[in-house]
Parts: structure tokens; sequence; C-alpha cells
């Protein structure tokens, strides 16, 4: 049979289940790969799943953007947490996961050919959606802090242009956006008639007293704002597969057809654990983000031993650091070098669209304080030995 050429070619293979194997063929290995949290789900989220159960009808296909209680419950937390109200110019449509919500974004705004900027380092599901979509990416270039560059961002509008999708808190690097920055890209958006892709699904996690901005909570964004949300992270839900995404209004009918056609309906038992989920007391997400904040600590003060053979970016959000390694070795290489020589695993800057120099992700949100040194000590172990010997 002649081999198949699909449009699939073009789309790069995700690093997780590849480094994923290393780590299965060095046993012992710490992971600082992916990017997971090492708490469960609240009690809550599993306390209302006999209501689930009670139900016969919940065996049968429900509503394609979700069951009315989750919404409700939803609408009520972007309001409280995130300023947004959700009126007759917007709506929520709950996904599985807001990696599917950016993939529903991506098929309801562009047609193939269209443009999508992404500012690097980007997260690499993104850069993948939008190949998989047929479009384009058009990279941007952030200032050596991973910070925005709102006039470069401008610059990089054409024609094709259909969206300029935004991170914060970010993955890869941890870094938060100012909210002056976020006004500045959302005005961008709105001024030249593009949608801003507001990606929020570390939107709990910031340290040292820096707060989280929603840039649809600015006034006049509803109609040009798509915001991206997950329980993954902060809920422990990372299985449980549950997003949602606030999108202008007349955008409903294009993101229902795609998530009828990929999905029909977010799995219903998900749903009920996440409206479970939201119902915890305020104490569950203070305690767990208190405990990776006291992690995160730890973190730094391993990698202050790795100054000079790294730059460490301040980092105030999510649970990642972005180290640019000093060095010439590949950094698909060095990954392996880490893994098979030091039994401690991170994720190579290339997927992330780091082409240039050696860069790596160190994830330390599945880390606890037992496990934290022992990896953290691998690592900085790891690097020095590697790049003391070339």
């Amino acid at each position: 049979m002649t081999k198949l050429i699909s449009r699939m070619e073009a789309v790069q293979s995700p690093i997780i289940p590849v480094v994923g194997e290393l780590i299965k063929n060095s046993p012992g290995t710490i992971s600082l790969g992916q990017g997971v949290v090492s708490y469960n789900p609240p009690s809550e989220a599993i306390e209302l799943l006999p209501q689930f159960l009670a139900e016969p009808a919940n065996n049968l296909y429900k509503a394609v953007e979700g069951i009315p209680p989750l919404l409700s419950a939803l609408a009520d937390k972007l309001s409280t947490f995130n300023g947004i109200e959700i009126n007759t110019e917007n709506c929520i449509v709950v996904t599985a996961g807001s990696n599917m919500a950016f993939m529903n974004a991506i098929l309801a705004i562009t047609s193939p050919g269209d443009e999508i900027i992404l500012n690097t380092p980007y997260y690499f599901n993104h850069e993948m959606a939008i190949t998989m979509a047929g479009c384009r990416v058009v990279l941007v270039e952030t200032d050596a802090n991973y910070q925005l560059i709102p006039e470069a961002i401008a610059q990089a509008i054409t024609p094709k242009t259909r969206a300029v999708v935004t991170i914060s808190p970010n993955n890869p690097t941890g870094v938060v956006y100012p909210e002056n920055v976020l006004r500045q890209v959302n005005q961008i958006c709105g001024d030249r008639g593009i949608y801003h892709i507001s990606d929020e699904a570390y939107e709990y996690f910031t340290y040292d007293g820096v707060k989280h901005v929603s840039p649809a909570s600015f006034p006049h964004s509803n109609q040009h704002t798509i915001s991206l949300f997950s329980l993954s992270k902060a809920y422990g839900f990372a299985s449980w597969r549950i997003g949602y995404m606030v999108i202008p209004k007349n955008l409903l009918v294009a993101v229902k057809k795609v998530q009828d056609t990929i999905l029909i309906c977010p799995p219903v038992v998900s749903q009920y654990a996440a409206l479970g989920a939201l119902e915890a007391k305020p104490e569950y997400l203070q305690s767990n983000i208190g405990a990776i904040a006291q992690v995160r600590q730890l973190v730094l003060e391993y990698l202050q031993q790795l100054q000079g053979l790294c730059n460490i970016t301040p980092a105030d959000g999510a649970f990642y650091f972005f180290l640019k390694v000093h060095t010439q070795i590949d950094a698909f290489e060095l990954v392996k070098r880490l893994i098979q020589e030091h039994k401690i695993a991170v994720i190579p800057g290339t997927t992330f669209g780091m082409e240039k120099g050696c860069y790596l992700r160190v994830a330390y949100g599945a880390l606890q304080k037992d496990t934290v040194q022992e990896g953290m000590a691998r690592l900085v172990q790891g690097l020095k030995t590697i790049l003391s010997s070339k």
C-alpha cells in the first residue's frame, strides 16, 4: 500500500509520551516533566457522583455546551474570581479540557491558510492544533524575561491574522503578564478586528502577591475575547477532562458544530464531579496551592546553585521555571542524558519553539517537600556534571 501522507505529517509529535518512555526505561527517575499536581480532587467532587448515578437519564447524551447546573456554577465563579459577567454578548461552553477548548476556538474562527500569532516560547499543543487546522503559526518573540512585547505583536498582524494567543500564568515559563500589557494586547486585537485567545489554565497559581487578570473582564472586550479555563490543574482533575471556554455569543453555533462532531457532549459524570469541585471550601485551594508555593521556594533555592550555568528567569505563576542553559549541547540530548545518567527528567525547550540555544522546562507541581529536595539535587548535580565534561 502506498504510504499515506496526511496533514499530520506537519504536526510535531507530543513530547510528554517521548520523555515518558525514557523515564520508563530508567526506573527510579524523578519527573520534573509533565505539568500536573500531586494532590487529589476535593472530596466534594466525589460526593456528588451518587447524584449522577441515581438519575438513569444521565446515561443519555446531554447538551453540547454542558449541563445547566455546571454552567450556572461556572458563571458564578467567573463573576466572583475573574470579573467576567455572562450576559447576552457572551456564553460558556464546557469542554473536555482546555486543550479541546483551544481546538474548538481555532476551528471556529479560521479557514485553512489563516494565521494565528503565538508568543515564544509557546505551549506545544497550541502550535500543534493550529497546524492540524491547516493554519499558519506566526511566532513573535518575547523579551529577555519572557514578557510580551505588544509592539511586536501589532507588527506581526496581517490581513490573514485571526487571533493572538496569550497564556498567563504562562506555560512553559511561569511568568505572569501584567494587567497593563494584557490590556494593550486586548486593545490591539479589538482595534484590528481579530480575536484575543486567553489561556488561563493556571489562573490560581500565582505567588508573592502577584494577581491573575482575565482580559475578558476589560471593558468592551466581550466581542473579541475568547477565554480558556481548566479544572485539570487547580482541582487535581487531569484525567476527568473538564475545561470550559467563554466566547462571544456569535461564535456559539460554530463552536457547537466542532464540539458535537468531536465529542457530542462533555462526559456527564465528569461534569457532576466538576460541579462538586466548585463547591469545595476555599481552604482546599489555599492549602494545596500554598504547599506548591513552599515547594517553589525550595526549587528556587536549588536553582540558585546553577547561577553561571543557566539563566533563571523570575517566574511568579504556574508551576514552571524555564532555564536557558549555557551549552552547545542539543536540548533533547541533554534531557536524555539527565534521565539516563542522573535519573531526573525535564522537558526540552525545542518542543516550545525555542530552537536557538538550549532551554529546559522544570515542572514542580507534582513534587512534595520530601521529593523536591532529591529531585532538585539530582537536577543540579546532573547539569553541573554534564556541563563540566564539555
